[in-house]
């Protein structure tokens, strides 16, 4: 997808994944996911989307949440859904989804260093029809994730670090 990725470690199968173009990339012939072509210079960072691992992707897939693609990088192959767009579902408010072709996560291979996920806020002007598709999606019993009432669509994460719980996005 043309971009740099920098993944922290949240525990055992999950990560905070930092993703920026990579100035040194060729063209990709498609728009990069997450809406990153079209984000202007100077933009500050931000909580931008959320992926959920499925072990039923076809399943689950859901016209909302785009197509289904293939993905291979470092020896490893996923397939994940995306918008032809390359913008998250619904302004970022719903997933991403993700399988893996191997029972390996990503995340055992990164340093722990004491930073786990307590929740994830999702704020979105209608929070009935995100929650009915966390529901059809079968996300709507995960505790870590919560959806509010918001008049702009963001994402909130809350991680306890070493040194306290942190939060991350929109306040």
């Amino acid at each position: 997808m043309g971009t740099h990725n920098l993944l922290l470690s949240l525990g055992a199968s999950v990560y905070l994944e930092v993703v920026a173009i990579d100035p040194g990339a060729g063209p990709i012939g498609r728009p990069r996911w997450f809406g990153l072509d079209r984000i202007p210079a100077g933009t500050k960072p931000r909580l931008a989307a959320w992926v959920a691992r499925t072990d039923a992707i076809q399943l689950h897939a859901h016209p909302e949440l785009g197509r289904v693609e293939t993905m291979e990088r470092e020896g490893l192959t996923w397939h994940m859904t995306m918008t032809i767009e390359g913008d998250a579902p619904l302004c970022g408010a719903a997933p991403l989804l993700i399988q893996r072709e191997t029972t390996h996560h990503p995340a055992s291979k990164l340093p722990d260093l004491g930073f786990r996920l307590q929740g994830l806020h999702i704020r979105h002007p209608d929070p009935a029809s995100v929650a009915q598709l966390l529901a059809r999606i079968e996300l709507a019993a995960k505790p870590e994730v919560a959806v509010e009432e918001g008049a702009v669509v963001s994402l909130v994460a809350r991680i306890a670090t070493p040194s306290g719980v942190m939060t991350l996005g929109a306040s």
